[in-house]
Parts: C-alpha cells; structure tokens; sequence
C-alpha cells in the first residue's frame, strides 16, 4: 500500500537547535514513504554550511528528487521537494502570489509531480503557504485555480500536501476542502492528527487533500523522540490506496 509523508524539516536544525540531516533521513526511513514532500530546506546556504539538503537527503534514503527555491537570495536557495524511488515527471514549479507592500514576508511555491505509483499516474503537489491569512487565502486560490488544480494537466488521482500555516477552521483551508478533501476527514479520523509544535503538538497546520480516486486508510503523526527533535514540525504519514475509478 503506498505510503505519502509531508514535513516541514525546519532547515534540519531540530529541537535542540542542532543543524542534524542524518537524523531527519533516519526518520523518513524509519516510515519508508513512497512519496516524501519535504518543506524548508535549504540549498547552498551559509547559515547550514552550504549544503544541498534536498540533494543530501535524497541520496541518504536513494531517491531521486525535485526542488523548486521558492526563495533566491544570490547564489544560496530556500525551499521545498519532492522525493520519490518510482518513476516520476515534473510537470510544475513555480511562485505563489503574494501581498505587496508588506515587508518581510517569505516568497512562497508549489511543486507538482506525476509520479508512478502500483503502475497508476499520480499527481502530487508540495506547498508551503505564508503566514499572514490574506496571503494564505491568494494563494489558496491560485493553487484551487487554473495555474494548479484546474490545469489543463492535471487529470487523475491527486495528493496536494504540506505546510499550509492554516487550521480546519480558516478559509484557505475552506478554499482547498472546496476542491479537494481533508485525508483526515474523508477517513473519519477523532481526534484528527496533530503534528505542531513537535514537543507538544497542539495544531494542525500540515495537511493532505485527496481527489475522489485516492482512499485512505491510515493517517499518522511520527511521533517518535528522534522525530519530535528533528524538526518543529512531526511528520505527516498518509497511506492510501489509488481507485481505479471514481466511486459511485
């Protein structure tokens, strides 16, 4: 049965403010995902010693692996990725839009593969939104719209995973139910899975939304000690089953 993870790796620096790639690649591994979506990394920074963490990662668990830098500054990026062993295309990376005239705030993106999975097309969408709601709701929009979820590309069984900075009750996430649904909600799960802050997670703000065609059939929170100290995030675990059809 495949199996999706979606974490937010805070740069690899963990709770104890220890900058650790290892042990974020022993976490991935711990779940052996089909499909990792992975936000915060950085790639050829100074402050995490110019390391391609995207890169580092993936050759730690033999993946292959695309990164889009929603942020450029010179020659050192900021960002997001996908990690898969299957076959895969990408078919998108770009830029979400953004509130001009506030200073501060991160450029954010989306990420979209078609990966191969039990011999069936699956598109997967990595994001990380910002933190401000009127950003969160712009971008929310664009991903529900034609540049994303309305392209003219995107036929089949779709996972939008990530970091969205946006609970059950906020319209960015009504905005995304309106397309997709909640993995948590379409498996009935009580209590729903919680997976921030790491030591003591009390919100959900990390997500997986589902096309009619993808059934799950567990959602999880890694919430092993090595786990809770990697990041300020627990991983998401989604595990889930490709129909054939749409069910009546």
């Amino acid at each position: 049965m495949p199996r999706l993870m979606t974490w937010n790796v805070h740069r690899c620096v963990g709770g104890d403010r220890r900058l650790d790639m290892d042990r974020v690649a022993a976490v991935i591994a711990e779940h052996a995902p089909d499909i990792v979506c992975l936000q915060e990394l950085d790639v050829g920074r100074a402050r995490t010693g110019h390391v391609d963490q995207a890169a580092a990662i993936a050759d730690r668990l033999g993946m292959g692996l695309h990164f889009h830098p929603a942020m450029t500054i010179e020659a050192e990026l900021y960002g997001d990725a996908i990690l898969t062993p299957h076959p895969e295309r990408l078919v998108k990376a770009g830029p979400l839009p953004t509130l001009a005239g506030i200073p501060g705030l991160e450029p954010r993106g989306a990420l979209w593969v078609r990966i191969e999975v039990d011999g069936q097309p699956l598109n997967v969408i990595n994001t990380h939104l910002g933190l401000v709601p009127r950003e969160q709701r712009l971008q929310a929009a664009a991903l529900a719209g034609r540049a994303w979820l309305d392209h003219p590309e995107m036929t089949g069984p779709v996972i939008l995973a990530g970091d969205f900075n946006a609970t059950s009750i906020t319209r960015p996430y009504r905005l995304l139910t309106a397309r997709l649904a909640d993995a948590q909600r379409r498996l009935g799960q009580s209590p729903t899975v919680k997976t921030f802050p790491s030591g003591f997670p009390a919100i959900r703000i990390d997500h997986a939304f589902i096309s009619p065609e993808i059934r799950p059939t567990a959602v999880m929170a890694a919430f092993s000690p090595l786990a809770r100290m990697a990041s300020d995030h627990l991983p998401l675990v989604l595990d889930f089953e490709i129909r054939t059809s749409e069910p009546v």
